[in-house]
């Protein structure tokens, strides 16, 4: 699904650099966890209730991105190569 690759890719790219191990840990579980990806996307936009079990700060940190609240255009996923930049 297009929409979830595009909104997990630019937060990733806007917050792994600085989240702490915990917040990893929770990320990955978020984004490995769910059977459905359609499932996180209800989520993070709110379309749907998160579970109890995904209910922690990254979900509350992907709710917010998922806002834009900066009106940013978010089109297409970003390049890879952030994942080589040191982080800011």
């Amino acid at each position: 699904m297009l929409e979830n690759c595009i909104l997990l890719s630019l937060f990733a790219k806007e917050n792994l650099g600085k989240m702490s191990e915990q917040q990893l840990n929770l990320y990955d579980r978020l984004i490995n966890e769910p059977s459905n990806d359609w499932d996180i996307y209800y989520w993070a936009t709110e379309a749907k209730p998160t579970p109890a079990v995904f209910e922690n700060e990254v979900m509350a940190m992907l709710r917010d991105f998922a806002k834009n609240k900066k009106r940013e255009q978010r089109l297409r996923q970003p390049d890879l190569e952030y994942l080589f930049e040191p982080p800011r």
